[in-house]
């Protein structure tokens, strides 16, 4: 038997050099990353990177052995080489000037076709929802691009019709859960067939170019024509599943690319937001605003876990009306409020949005109309208001999706300054810093307590003062009392007339000893009954002060205790575990500390703004009494 030289098995053969790779497969740099992209093989990290590179030190990028033999199967690679052949042909007509053989070459272009790609990487359309969320959150970004030297014009444009069809999906089945405004965009959470799908819009901002190119759009873009087609294959899959014409059919005067809209941001834009708000086209007669069917509860009690069958039966009631949120309701958006976001939620949860007709195209009805419920504002004043509508600022949409409910309008009103808008994507029963508006919503009890514990506080330091300032008022006038009182007695002498020191001398003496016993007697009683009560009486506790050293210094002993007690090997994982939880403890008292010098800026604030309130109604006090003399 022939015994194995080094690097023959194991660890050495398992993964391949890049390099090798393109030797092996023949093609170029930029085709084998196009090709490992199309076809999901990325680089791999081995766990000793020295046997793998076959006892080289050099880092270089590695990939697994059967992913480059996977890829010698592909047909795409000859389609990749057929791209140089028709390269080197063309160039060639074009230099003899046989421009008859080149229109025939340019008519038979070779295309590469994905769709047996998708197929293969998602074998069932729940794995194609499953990685659903970066597809979207890409081509959101690439539709609101212009058209660039790598981008071109009909990707962009292709971007943003397949967006427009999965949104008009979205909204058709009412499948919009959760939203969230950051400073990278509007985070959307739909549930699509039991998965959660998580994806990003981006803010409205006018295109501006880089002048380095710190973003490769080349290999984005390779991402974006694999992405495009499976969104093409979900939408078709998702718009049959809901009875809806696929593909929809827009009006006339939308998404309709012409010279002046694609010269034009504002109008390519407005184009795209006026295509949500129309109607889809059924294949059947059902309505659209059906309810989905009640849980059967029968067939969940066989489980016998009856806390989680109540938990599914509270979930089903809350999504159900969730589903019509806004349904009776007609809102109206004001020019200077982003519609795109507002657009997709209003319709989303059953709600009917217009907005001005004379600057963007697409509204349904006018500002006039007086059936209108709600208007939408974000400046500080407005001119003409309507008694029969409320204005309301854009937060109070976001906020009563995601608190699943109709909230009051009284903390958005125009000029209010608005509640927190806290993230539904955060777990409620985390460890690390939980605000205390959180906790409110939470514990409905802690609403009153935490809005009113900062001016309780205040009204109850004033009414100290105030009682503090009385009761000296209070004993300076019992002192000057008590003086004229002394005085008098000592001029006009006791109560029958006669001065004290003209009485007897031995009648003193007679009267003082008989005093002194009975205050003898008098203090003994007392004493007796002083010790008995002390003894029935309740104590009050005494304050026990914890040293605050002391406990540090044994939660240090513990830690190094803890710290001896762990292997060797484990230590490691032992100080990363450690490290961690100090980096928590540092950010949530960093939070803490945030907070309390914001809540101490604002009772600071509120307190000299009473101070200031009650020297004015003080001096207007004075001058109107003044004038009343």
């Amino acid at each position: 038997m022939r015994r194995p030289k080094k690097y023959e098995s194991g660890e050495a053969t398992q993964y391949i050099s890049r390099r090798a790779a393109l030797r092996k497969l023949q093609l170029s740099l930029n085709d084998f990353r196009r090709l490992c992209i199309l076809k999901g093989v990325y680089p791999r990290e081995p766990k000793h990177r020295r046997r793998a590179q076959k006892g080289s030190s050099e880092i270089k990028v590695l990939y697994h052995t059967k992913d480059i033999r996977f890829l010698l199967h592909e047909s795409i690679v000859w389609t990749l080489r057929d791209y140089k052949i028709f390269a080197k042909k063309s160039n060639r007509d074009r230099a003899i000037k046989d421009f008859r053989n080149l229109k025939r070459r340019l008519a038979l272009f070779p295309e590469i076709k994905l769709d047996h790609i998708v197929k293969e990487r998602y074998p069932t359309f729940i794995d194609a929802l499953k990685d659903l969320d970066d597809c979207l959150t890409l081509l959101f970004l690439f539709s609101t691009f212009p058209s660039l030297h790598l981008i071109p014009r009909e990707q962009s444009n292709l971007c943003r019709r397949l967006t427009i069809e999965f949104l008009h999906y979205v909204i058709a089945s009412k499948s919009l859960r959760k939203v969230f405004i950051s400073i990278k965009g509007y985070y959307f959470q739909a549930e699509i067939k039991g998965q959660k799908v998580t994806w990003i819009v981006p803010h409205y901002y006018p295109f501006k170019p880089q002048s380095r190119q710190e973003v490769d759009f080349k290999v984005m873009s390779i991402f974006v024509e694999f992405y495009t087609i499976m969104l093409g294959f979900t939408n078709f899959r998702l718009f049959h599943g809901l009875n809806l014409a696929y593909p929809p059919q827009f009006p006339s005067s939308v998404l309709q690319d012409s010279e002046e809209s694609l010269k034009d941001e504002a109008s390519f834009v407005s184009d795209r937001i006026a295509a949500l708000n129309f109607e889809l086209l059924r294949t059947d007669k059902v309505q659209e605003d059906e309810e989905e069917l009640d849980i059967d509860m029968e067939l969940l009690e066989q489980d016998g876990d009856s806390k989680r069958i109540i938990k599914m039966k509270q979930e089903a009631q809350e999504v159900s009306r969730l589903r019509t949120l806004f349904k009776g309701l007609k809102f109206f958006i004001n020019r200077e409020v982003p519609r795109e976001p507002l657009v997709i939620l209003i319709r989303s949860f059953g709600g009917k949005v217009s907005w001005d007709s004379s600057i963007f195209a697409g509204s349904t009805y006018d500002e006039g109309d007086e059936t209108i419920t709600h208007q939408i504002v974000d400046r500080p004043s407005i001119t003409t208001q309507y008694i029969s509508r409320d204005y309301i600022q854009p937060q109070w949409v976001f906020d009563c999706v995601n608190q699943r409910q109709l909230l009051p309008t009284n903390k958005y009103f125009i000029g209010e300054t608005l509640p927190p808008h806290l993230s539904p994507f955060v777990d409620s029963k985390r460890d690390s810093y939980i605000p205390p508006e959180e906790k409110a919503l939470l514990d409905p009890s802690l609403i009153e307590t935490h809005a009113q514990s900062d001016e309780d506080s205040e009204d109850e330091a004033e009414k100290e003062e105030e009682e503090t300032v009385d009761q000296e008022l209070l004993d300076a006038q019992l002192q000057l009392a008590y003086q004229q009182e002394t005085a008098e007695y000592k001029k006009y002498g006791g109560p029958d007339g006669v001065n004290e020191d003209e009485e007897d001398p031995e009648d003193d003496d007679e009267d003082d000893d008989e005093e002194e016993a009975e205050e003898e007697e008098l203090d003994e009683k007392s004493k007796r009954l002083q010790e008995e009560k002390q003894k029935m009486s309740v104590q009050s506790g005494k304050v026990h002060k914890v040293n605050k050293r002391q406990v540090h210094k044994a939660e240090v002993d513990e830690h190094r205790l803890q710290a001896r007690m762990v292997k060797p090997r484990h230590r490691n994982l032992f100080r990363k575990l450690i490290r961690e939880k100090q980096t928590k403890e540092k950010e949530e008292w960093l939070l803490r500390k945030k907070r309390r010098t914001i809540e101490a800026s604002e009772k600071e604030a509120r307190k000299t703004a009473k101070r200031e309130a009650r020297k004015e109604a003080a001096a207007a006090a004075a001058k109107a009494s003044k004038l009343g003399k």
